[in-house]
């Protein structure tokens, strides 16, 4: 599936593999992904202006939990395309999604999901998602992207 194929709420990243996350059997480590996961998803909250409603709103996102199923190995050098997006929202907090891919033979790699909690910066503590923040993200149910 390439990323013309995906619905414009799915953001897309695209990386060239570096030696320096490859593992002992040559191919991508796992701790890669749960990095890249982190980091498209910061990317894309960023894109959409969501740093400064989040500062304004006094809350952080914090990672509750990553799962990741890994499908085929990627190699240094390859050019692999992130894609993530919001699956839901609850009170306090998000499920978000993402595939990995790799244009040249549109092989999935991996794919994952990240429950993130909105967290006060203050206490510490979850809280509720405020509208400002909701408004942000548009939510693609499901696993279609």
């Amino acid at each position: 599936m390439s990323s013309d194929e995906f619905p414009h709420s799915v953001y897309h990243h695209h990386l060239t593999v570096p030696d320096s996350v490859l593992d002992r059997n040559g191919h991508v480590n796992n701790v890669a992904y749960v990095q890249w996961m982190q980091d498209v998803a910061i990317l894309h909250f960023e894109s959409l202006g969501g740093a400064e409603v989040m500062q304004a709103a006094g809350a952080t996102w914090v990672a509750r939990s990553h799962h990741i199923e890994y499908l085929k190995p990627a190699f240094a050098g390859e050019t692999i395309t992130i894609h993530t997006w919001v699956a839901n929202f609850r009170r306090v907090r998000s499920l978000r999604r993402y595939r990995f891919l790799r244009p040249s033979d549109n092989a999935v790699l991996a794919e994952g999901e990240t429950d993130w909690v909105f967290v006060d910066t203050v206490t510490g503590r979850p809280r509720s998602i405020p509208a400002s923040i909701l408004q942000l993200l548009p939510i693609l149910d499901g696993d279609t992207a």
